[in-house]
């Protein structure tokens, strides 16, 4: 472990600006280092942060911050930007409870101008403090940092085009790594080829500049009219940008590796009087050879192992579960297709797209596209199946709506990330598909506990049910299965005494939690009946006539209370003229911060501890209550 000489002395940009030009490669190297030391054992985002550190330590010392500002697309790439804004001392905490997030937040620093977690956002959420300032007569900088991958979600293109007609002092710096997730793919990366450093271009430039800086008197003023005189020049080689349509002052490509360079292309940027285009050129993981090899495995990477770069936990997921589980039906059916948002080995489609690459689609970074673009497919005679997060979902609830339900169309979702999913925090928790889903006519929702559940569900989403389908599965493999619980069903599962008088309802991950407290509950006399839950939407109406029978029930749900399932049954079994108490443990009208999967269980109070100490307390009332939890 170093003891990092530069990197510990610095509590803010200023400090930064103080170094030499020498003594920055010696900071940039102890950057990468705290990085991989730091998530080696959190976890987070490894490869896009390795990928930004001159860049990030070039916008710090060219940029007076925090008067000027900056927004980071999706904002995973800001760990940097958190060590040299006086979060050093607290970089130990990253993504654990309680500690600083590895997303941006304007509650933990000054430094943070806008809160991010999503792609594609950040040059509209810029442009909009930009108008801001400029409406209060403050003339300082706005600057978006946005990947290439998230420009190819369409609020990026929808931005530019709205910012085109700004004046000055706007700012978007295009950190072009060929990739988002996974490689990259689209018309608009292969743009960018066009007009993106090629390797002679960096050695002749460099041969060129080192040789000038021997010639003596005049070798230092001919370097520094070719450094102001290159990206005009290269503008008559390439004739415009598609950036300079939309109205931008483009710029580059430059070395996103070279501090002195970048910080002669800021200077130059901050004299235009329109907005501008930076156009950076980056390598993804740079600096730790595991992932420079493989950025897209250490992307989003759990605890690993420095020397080697393994995972320390490697155990089978629902995500691999699933991508197998579809390559078996694809080998057997040519009309069923898969769809990712450039996220293929994210939800489990590695082997998918290249077993069957003529029905495997990535449409980039475009969740709304993605749904619209498979009810095409469906349309046409396909069987689309489209893999996406949950909290990336949301993206699409008007797709959604207007062309899957509206339009009857077969489309099947695949939603990987379902419920709590630890780290990320309050923008990556698959809290509110359930919610959405349930909203929309017609749509069918399942979301079994065990790999079992997910094959059949799966299988019968594709191909028994018709118009929107939706399969959820949680992140991270199996939990607690009792010896004695069969293979999960369709519709519902009934698991323990039927005429005990205390039922438990509940689905997906959680019911593993609850067979481990009708466990503890019976060690302490109370015998309790489960009612699991596989198809959530539309509920069965045996489901809701079997827990009529009972005169306690209690209904555990790992998402948002409100348009949530507990609120459905709980509505049905009224309809019926329920005559027992009901209670509800729901997330309730909030966000659910970082940390671990389980401690955020433990705090909403749906873990198995949790449950008994509810029954327990519950079985002691006759009052009929709908209770749930704080966030």
């Amino acid at each position: 472990m170093s003891d990092y000489k530069f990197l510990s002395a610095i509590d803010s940009p200023e400090d930064v600006k103080r170094l030499s030009e020498e003594e920055i490669p010696q900071l940039c190297a102890e950057i990468r280092e705290k990085l991989v030391e730091v998530v080696s054992v959190n976890g987070g985002h490894l490869s896009p942060n390795l990928g930004v550190v001159e860049l990030t330590v070039a916008l710090h010392r060219s940029f007076q911050l925090p008067q000027d500002s900056i927004v980071w697309d999706v904002g995973h790439q800001s760990y940097t930007h958190k060590l040299l804004t006086g979060r050093y001392k607290q970089f130990d905490t990253l993504r654990l409870k309680n500690g600083i997030s590895g997303f941006p937040k304007t509650e933990e620093s000054v430094y943070d101008a806008f809160n991010t977690g999503h792609s594609s956002t950040s040059i509209s959420a810029a442009f909009g403090i930009a108008n801001a300032k400029l409406l209060r007569g403050d003339n300082s900088h706005t600057i978006a940092v946005i990947g290439d991958g998230s420009f190819t979600g369409g609020l990026a293109f929808e931005a530019v085009n709205n910012a085109g007609r700004f004046n000055k002092n706007f700012i978007v710096v295009l950190n072009d790594n060929k990739m988002s997730i996974s490689k990259n793919v689209g018309a608009f990366p292969r743009y960018l080829t066009t007009v993106r450093i090629q390797p002679w271009y960096i050695r002749v430039k460099r041969g060129t500049e080192k040789t000038l800086s021997k010639i003596p008197l005049i070798g230092r003023i001919v370097k520094a009219v070719l450094r102001h005189s290159k990206s005009r020049i290269k503008n008559i080689v390439y004739k415009n940008t598609l950036f300079d349509d939309f109205g931008f002052t483009y710029l580059g490509p430059i070395d996103g590796h070279n501090v002195e360079e970048m910080e002669n292309a800021f200077r130059v940027a901050k004299k235009e009087t329109k907005p501008v285009l930076l156009h950076v050129v980056t390598k993804k993981g740079k600096g730790y050879k595991p992932a420079e090899t493989s950025p897209d495995s250490f992307h989003g990477i759990g605890q690993f192992d420095i020397d080697s770069g393994e995972p320390i936990s490697s155990h089978q997921g629902f995500s691999a579960v699933f991508g197998k589980t579809l390559c078996a039906l694809a080998a057997d059916d040519d009309k069923l297709c898969a769809i990712t948002a450039a996220m293929t080995s994210g939800t489990g489609l590695k082997e998918f797209s290249k077993r069957f690459k003529n029905r495997f689609y990535d449409v980039g970074i475009a969740e709304e596209h993605a749904v619209t673009f498979g009810c095409g497919l469906a349309a046409g005679g396909c069987r689309p199946v489209f893999a996406v997060y949950s909290t990336f979902l949301q993206r699409s609830y008007d797709q959604l709506i207007h062309d899957a339900a509206l339009g009857n169309q077969h489309l099947v979702l695949a939603i990987d990330r379902a419920g709590i999913v630890g780290s990320d925090g309050e923008t990556h928790q698959g809290v509110f598909d359930v919610s959405m889903l349930n909203s929309i006519p017609r749509a069918t929702v399942y979301s079994p506990t065990y790999f079992d559940g997910l094959r059949t569900t799966l299988k019968t989403a594709i191909y028994l049910d018709e118009g929107l389908a939706a399969v959820r599965y949680p992140r991270g493999g199996e939990m607690y299965r009792p010896e004695d619980y069969t293979a999960e069903s369709i519709d519902y599962d009934i698991y323990g005494n039927a005429d005990s008088g205390l039922l438990l309802v509940t689905y997906g991950r959680l019911f593993s939690h609850a067979v481990r407290a009708r466990e503890i509950l019976r060690q302490q006399g109370i015998d309790i009946c489960i009612l699991k839950l596989c198809r959530i939407k539309p509920i069965s109406p045996q489901a809701i006539d079997f827990a009529l029978a009972f005169k306690k029930v209690w209904f555990f749900e790992e998402g948002i209370l409100n348009g949530g399932i507990a609120r459905t049954f709980s509505d049905l079994l009224t309809y019926k003229n329920f005559a027992g108490n009901y209670h509800i443990r729901a997330i309730s009208d909030g966000f659910v911060r970082q940390m671990t999967v389980d401690e955020a269980l433990s705090m909403l109070r749906l873990d198995a501890d949790s449950m008994v100490e509810n029954i327990k307390k519950g079985t002691a009332s006759h009052e009929k209550t709908t209770g749930h939890s704080g966030v």
